[in-house]
């Protein structure tokens, strides 16, 4: 994918799950996301947060990235965020959704990653699915397993990742393999539980540990 094909599947995944957020109930909203000690109100503030955070916007997370460390910063940062009414959230999806850019501190590929994902964190846990779009999903995974230690699925690094619905694989040749369809296998990498009927291989106990 280039720049533009990359901003315009960031920009699209996020419109469409605002669609899905402005049909939500409360109890939607408060339901516990795959994140843990995030709800899913959590997550989606956070996802919005991602075209707000120019450098000013960073520099003043700077004390709470000190005390708290990287992840502890983002965690407080997007439960602050989630306090809001549903309604401004929402309102914030309109306005920055069409915005063609991340945090200031990342490359290009860490938007496109946060909105699958986080999306996947958002609709599971309330019983909704949406398929990323599968020509993205090893643009995004090549990225996720660099930062693999960041996202909690560092152990998938020594794993041989396939994609059953596209032409994608990841890991080393001779590692233990995990196949199925890529959006799974991108969740392997973020450190997400998956759909344990949709995965199958020799890789599986050791990705579950």
């Amino acid at each position: 994918m280039d720049r533009e094909q990359l901003w315009d599947t960031i920009v699209g995944e996020r419109q469409a799950l605002a669609a899905e957020l402005a049909t939500f109930t409360e109890q939607d909203w408060a339901t516990p996301s795959l994140c843990e000690g995030w709800t899913v109100k959590d997550v989606a503030a956070h996802v919005i947060s991602s075209p707000q955070m120019t450098w000013r916007a960073t520099a003043r997370l700077l004390p709470s990235m000190v005390r708290h460390g990287y992840n502890g910063m983002i965690l407080r940062d997007a439960l602050r965020r989630g306090a809001v009414p549903t309604e401004q959230l929402l309102a914030d999806f309109e306005r920055w959704a069409p915005v063609r850019r991340g945090p200031a501190t990342v490359t290009d590929v860490e938007p496109l990653i946060d909105v699958l994902v986080h999306t996947q964190d958002i609709l599971r846990p309330v019983g909704r699915h949406h398929a990323m779009p599968v020509e993205a999903v090893p643009v995004a995974g090549r990225r996720a397993r660099t930062l693999a230690a960041l996202m909690g699925g560092a152990p998938v690094r020594r794993l041989r990742l396939v994609a059953t619905d596209t032409d994608w694989s990841i890991g080393p040749e001779r590692g233990p393999r995990v196949e199925g369809p890529a959006e799974e296998l991108l969740l392997l990498l973020c450190g997400r539980p998956v759909d344990r009927a949709r995965v199958h291989g020799a890789g599986l106990e050791r990705a579950r540990a």
